[in-house]
């Protein structure tokens, strides 16, 4: 009689796989080998993309701090040239909270920076 070599840890790694891949469409939830490549594939997918909504989350951030910027007549750029200078620190995702739901405090950073712009961002301590 030959010699038994993993029957049970086989099986139960077979059940693993094919659990975890339940739901995919057609084999990749029914046969080990397609099962284990459509894995491997949607691990690889799920860290990409979990980076790609960092960078999308980014973006909108910098869409909204843009127009609340532009209703206030000043530049997205010249906002966090000047929030910088000052040692205002405040990252983007909070900037944009700030000016969606608390309006009269971006106003009064936006009015920090355009008396900062107005006189030369260098030149900060001669505006007051």
């Amino acid at each position: 009689m030959p010699r038994a070599r993993k029957g049970a840890a086989r099986t139960q790694a077979r059940r693993k796989l094919l659990r975890q891949a339940r739901g995919y469409f057609g084999t990749k939830s029914r046969l080990k080998q397609q099962a284990k490549v459509a894995l491997m594939r949607a691990g690889r997918n799920a860290w990409i993309h979990r980076r790609l909504r960092r960078r999308d989350f980014r973006s909108l951030w910098i869409t909204r701090i843009t127009a609340a910027c532009r209703m206030r007549g000043i530049r997205y750029s010249q906002l966090i040239a000047a929030l910088g200078n000052k040692n205002i620190l405040l990252n983007r995702k909070m900037l944009s909270e700030i000016a969606i739901h608390d309006p009269s405090t971006f106003d009064v950073l936006a009015a920090h920076v355009a008396g900062a712009t107005a006189v030369g961002v260098g030149n900060v301590a001669s505006a007051r």
